[in-house]
């Protein structure tokens, strides 16, 4: 319709120069009729240029029309109407096209910042290979990954494992598997994911990175729980009525004992027997009271987590630490970096671990000439709040490293194996993970990582 009344316009002003055109050819046939004739003359100028301007607009009006679309430029109108070209169908039409564009751009990048943000909160770290190897970290839980490492191709992610940057190189869409991702010393389980997507003609591959270490602790966890409490549970039923049969036998005797000593001289056998007896009860309370150690790992409250100034703890605990140490040689250090530095929490639980780790520390460097323990908090190269517990003791063997934070487990003369097994405990119940590692000058730190 509206191009249709175009044309009617534009052949109208072509037939009205076409007459003006004949009748200045006729004028000039026919002598004596020179007023007429320029006359007729300036009126066929007058409808060339009235043509020329017509179309001359017009085509600058679509011109103006096809600029805006190609730059995306939705704030020009057409109102054709004040031009007085006549052709205020189209205006209208052009611009209804610049405002569904416009309403629909806007909508793109609504859509388009809605996707960008739910790819930014996804709590999986997404990064994206390209065919030259350059890397791209796609959202904030990659960046969280990498830390302050500067990520930008293949290459860079040898320093975090050749074996990791290698699976990435070679990872096949579609396959899941397991890889171990080292940083700041500290291994963790990864599972490594990939997709193929075409963009531009170019074929990339999304490579997804799940962080499984925290699944595989509270898993691991979960499941000694459950044997210690199981053990715990069958241990009790059988030791409580020897105990309570012991404790009863160990009184039957003392009672012989005290009636046989006011008629004859005691004999020797209802000595040993006591001496049996009271050996069974002594040991049964011990087993008791050990058993009853290990409930807590299967009884430990959910943690009430609040705001905590690691300054103020650190002194605190230093202070029962000190208090505690048999050896005044030994030396102690606190450092806080930055000073102002705070965990969210429960510090009921938090204060004996960190207690228990500087017991262990003080009591690993019994053989060093100048014993040092020290507490330092900082925050890793992922923005994670790390407390560390060292000391410069001989340090921890590699194949007890694997094994220290066992329940049962315990390289102390009378040691229970609770200590470490309960830390370890508290920190999955807050979300974190404990670590031990060796020193480069010798002695061990404890890492407990939020």
């Amino acid at each position: 319709m509206i191009f249709r009344r175009f044309i009617i316009l534009l052949s109208l002003r072509f037939v009205l120069v076409g007459l003006a055109m004949a009748a200045v050819v006729w004028l000039i046939l026919r002598p004596g009729h020179h007023s007429a004739t320029l006359l007729a003359s300036f009126v066929l100028v007058s409808m060339v240029a009235e043509l020329w301007r017509y179309v001359s607009r017009t085509n600058s009006e679509v011109a103006r029309f096809l600029d805006a679309a190609r730059y995306a430029d939705y704030s020009r109108r057409f109102d054709f109407e004040q031009q007085g070209s006549g052709f205020d169908s189209l205006g209208h039409a052009f611009t209804e096209i610049i405002e569904r564009m416009r309403e629909r751009g806007t909508d793109q990048e609504v859509s388009l910042r809605r996707l960008r943000a739910l790819v930014e909160h996804i709590p999986v770290p997404l990064l994206t290979l390209h065919a030259n190897d350059s890397i791209t970290l796609q959202n904030n839980a990659a960046r969280r990954l990498f830390g302050a490492e500067h990520v930008t191709s293949l290459k860079d992610l040898r320093r975090f494992g050749f074996g990791f940057a290698e699976a990435v190189a070679e990872v096949v869409p579609g396959n899941r598997q397991l890889v171990t991702f080292t940083v700041e010393g500290i291994e963790y389980h990864l599972t490594l994911a990939a997709t193929e997507v075409i963009v531009a003609g170019k074929s990339e591959r999304l490579v997804s990175l799940q962080d499984i270490q925290s699944e595989l602790d509270a898993t691991q966890a979960q499941a000694w729980e459950d044997l210690v409490r199981v053990l715990t549970h069958e241990i009790m039923n059988s030791i409580t009525p020897v105990t309570s049969l012991a404790k009863t036998a160990a009184v039957v005797v003392d009672d012989v004992i005290a009636k046989s000593s006011r008629q004859e001289p005691i004999d020797e056998d209802l000595e040993d027997l006591k001496d049996a007896v009271s050996t069974v009860a002594r040991r049964s309370d011990s087993l008791t009271q050990f058993v009853d150690s290990y409930r807590q790992i299967t009884r430990l409250a959910p943690p009430e987590k609040k705001r905590i100034r690691l300054a103020d703890l650190f002194e605190s605990v230093g202070k029962l630490a000190a208090a505690e140490c048999p050896r005044e040689e030994v030396e102690f250090s606190s450092e806080v970096t930055p000073s102002e530095l705070d965990v969210y929490a429960d510090r009921d639980l938090l204060e004996p671990v960190l207690l228990n780790l500087l017991r262990n520390a003080w009591q690993a460097t019994s053989l060093e000439d100048a014993p040092r323990v020290g507490l330092r908090a900082r925050l890793n190269r992922r923005n994670n709040i790390v407390v560390e517990v060292s000391d410069n003791g001989p340090g921890v063997a590699d194949d007890m490293a694997k094994r220290i934070f066992v329940p049962f487990f315990t390289t102390k003369e009378g040691g229970s194996g609770v200590g470490l097994a309960l830390a370890r405990q508290v920190m999955i119940a807050h979300g974190g993970f404990i670590r031990v590692a060796n020193n480069d000058s010798g002695g061990a730190t404890f890492s407990l990582t939020f």
